[in-house]
């Protein structure tokens, strides 16, 4: 496997044309002016299935041979790659058997088993590659990877794509990070479109894979994984998506759980969107100032996914 470019990105763009949403870029004059800055929005929680995902889990199955998509696919995932891998192979008429944690958010489960994805509740995070492998042993299905696959990132990088198109030239595009698919198509984008914008990604302090790995410069794999944004919580960084972000993200940067409610609460109360904490993160890091920006810069923040559990919401926030 090698770096994608953006004509990746734009051939995944023609994959899941007419397929699935182009979600909007929006502002927010009461949130810039607070920050002193001009801000925009990537609403990818008005995606299908609620999340970026799809749109990686779509590009991928369009590259497997028919023999592959008769066997069907497997994945590992705490929720949002289960339910856009679930969406997308039902769309392409391909089985797909998910393996999701035992503490999975039970919204995200249901939502997997609802768009026709075959679930499988298999102890921690850690615990949920060793039994895809299992699986693949055993029915020869093929891996649809939630990050570190170049189809998979190619198809992520669709998210950059179009919010560049839909906005004026950022000085800073803040990304959230998980096992680092979308930051990965999104900083290749970034870089070729415009290539002195600086590219910032966000971990939660208990899930800091990407920032562990570089530090290490070798992907690392987390010991423990503690924080209430699910949807950012590999137990490892992706060894392509490390490749990526080192080439082209300029820094990494850590949330608190705290953090990312705060921005939640923000983004609820004065932009009308309720989004998961993943979706918050980004954002909760330029409220919380863990990077610098110019007074007056325009600054896009991804908002990733919108899949909060109802029954979390209210101890969340």
């Amino acid at each position: 496997m090698g770096l994608i470019s953006i004509d990746d990105v734009r051939a995944a763009r023609e994959i899941i044309d007419g397929k699935l949403l182009r979600t909007p870029t929006i502002t927010s004059e009461t949130l810039g002016k607070r920050l002193g800055i001009n801000l925009y929005l990537k609403a990818e929680l008005f995606q299908k299935t609620g999340s970026f995902k799809v749109r990686g889990a779509l590009n991928k199955l369009n590259s497997l041979s028919p023999e592959e998509k008769k066997v069907g696919v497997v994945a590992f995932s705490a929720g949002n790659h289960a339910a856009g891998l679930a969406y997308a192979a039902k769309l392409a008429g391909v089985k797909a058997t998910i393996v999701m944690p035992e503490t999975a958010v039970q919204s995200k489960v249901e939502a997997t088993r609802s768009y026709g994805g075959i679930v499988i509740l298999h102890g921690k995070p850690a615990d949920l590659f060793p039994k895809v492998q299992e699986l693949q042993r055993e029915h020869g299905y093929t891996l649809i990877h939630p990050f570190d696959d170049p189809f998979t990132i190619a198809g992520q990088g669709t998210v950059g794509l179009e919010m560049l198109e839909d906005m004026p030239k950022p000085d800073v595009v803040v990304v959230p990070i998980g096992g680092g698919g979308l930051i990965s198509g999104v900083g290749v984008v970034v870089a070729t479109m415009y290539p002195k914008t600086r590219v910032i990604g966000v971990e939660p302090v208990g899930a800091a894979g990407m920032r562990r790995a570089l530090e290490a410069k070798a992907v690392v794999s987390l010991e423990k994984v503690e924080t209430i944004a699910d949807g950012l919580g590999a137990p490892f960084a992706g060894v392509l998506n490390l490749e990526h972000v080192q080439k082209y993200v300029n820094d990494v940067v850590l949330v608190t759980d705290d953090e990312i409610a705060n921005g939640m609460r923000l983004l609820m109360e004065r932009c009308k969107i309720v989004p998961e904490p993943a979706g918050a993160a980004a954002f909760a890091a330029l409220l919380h100032s863990k990077f610098f920006v110019r007074p007056e810069s325009t600054v896009a923040c991804i908002v990733s996914g919108g899949n909060v559990d109802m029954s979390r919401l209210k101890a969340i926030l």
